[in-house]
Parts: structure tokens; C-alpha cells; sequence
């Protein structure tokens, strides 16, 4: 491989276009020349404007607090009940009793369903496994005494009820259930354990 010579062109020996040599004024490794520096029009800084600044953010302010209005009307309305519930609570578990068991109809039992509980698919599903009880025996019947209230504070109450499934060939079985039942527009099953 070959050197260029000191001081000559750069690139390849034979090269038709070599590198012309870096422009720019003075030569490398020469004083600067002498004299004012070389004049660029400058550009008008931007004015900021306070006003604009707290336009902006007054009216984030108010988007927040509109938006946070909004939700908080939406998460106390959410819960709000469709229907005046049951004047009693023992009344609701009936109800929901009879819903499911009797007439086996989902609709009718998430009827007395608290909105905060209430679950369609789960609802649906226990409908669904009564109906299989239907079809696995001989005629059952489902019964039960008027629930009764165990304890009740306020706008809430423990009420047990005991189903009891007797078939046409004399098969027997009890279901000891208890539910929670709460007041907001009338009372409302919450809870079924």
C-alpha cells in the first residue's frame, strides 16, 4: 500500500477527482484573522405571554373538575336501584326465593338482586342448576318457610331461609341459606351464602 505524499492530495494514486483541500479562510494551524466577528442576523427571541400560560391551565382546571363531577355523579348513580325493592327484607328473600326455585326464571330473580350484586351470568347459572335438579328427579318441589330476619341494623339485615327439595318418590334434601339484605329505594338481596 502507498502513502500520498506529505503535504499533497488525499485519496488514491490515480484518482481523476482527488479531495480538494478543506476551505474555510485562513490555512490550518494559522491565527485568526483580525477584526469584528462575521455578522448573523439574529432572530427576535419569542415573547412568552403569562396570559395565554394561565388560560391553559384555568381551563385544565376546569376539565378536571368537570370530569371528576361527571364520574363522581356516575359512581353514586351507578349503584342507585331500578324499582322500589321490597317493603321488608324477608319479602326480598321470598321473592328471589320463589324467582329462582319456583318459577325459574333469571329475570324475575336479579328483580331483587342489590345493583351492586347483580351478576346476569351467575344469576343465570343458578337458575340453570335448579333446572338440572328438575330433570334429574321425579317431580321435585321446591319449599321453604317465611325466611326469617336473624339480625338487622339499620339498612341491613341477615335473614336465613331452609329450602327444602322433596321428590315424587319420597327423596328429601335441605339447603340452609342464609342472605344479606340491604334498604336503599326498598330492601334488596345482596348477598347469598
Amino acid at each position: 500500500m502507498t502513502q500520498p505524499p506529505a503535504g499533497g492530495d488525499t485519496g488514491t494514486p490515480g484518482d481523476p477527482n482527488p479531495l480538494p483541500p478543506p476551505t474555510g479562510g485562513a490555512p490550518p494551524g494559522s491565527a485568526p484573522a483580525a477584526g469584528p466577528p462575521p455578522a448573523y442576523p439574529s432572530e427576535p427571541q419569542p415573547r412568552r405571554r403569562p396570559a395565554v400560560l394561565i388560560v391553559s391551565l384555568v381551563l385544565a382546571a376546569a376539565v378536571l373538575l368537570c370530569g371528576g363531577g361527571g364520574t363522581a355523579a356516575f359512581l353514586a348513580l351507578r349503584d342507585s336501584e331500578d324499582g322500589q325493592g321490597a317493603k321488608e327484607p324477608q319479602v326480598a328473600v321470598d321473592g328471589f326465593l320463589k324467582a329462582v326455585y319456583q318459577e325459574r326464571d333469571a329475570e324475575k330473580a336479579a328483580a331483587f338482586v342489590c345493583s351492586a350484586a347483580r351478576d346476569d351470568e351467575k344469576i343465570a347459572t343458578k337458575v340453570a342448576e335448579v333446572q338440572k335438579y328438575v330433570g334429574q328427579y321425579q317431580n321435585p318441589r321446591f319449599r321453604w318457610p317465611t325466611p326469617t330476619v336473624d339480625n338487622q341494623t339499620g339498612d341491613r339485615a341477615t335473614v336465613s331461609a331452609r329450602v327444602t327439595m322433596t321428590t315424587a318418590d319420597e327423596k328429601v334434601a335441605e339447603q340452609e341459606l342464609r342472605f344479606t339484605v340491604v334498604r336503599k329505594t326498598g330492601w334488596w338481596v345482596c348477598e347469598v351464602g
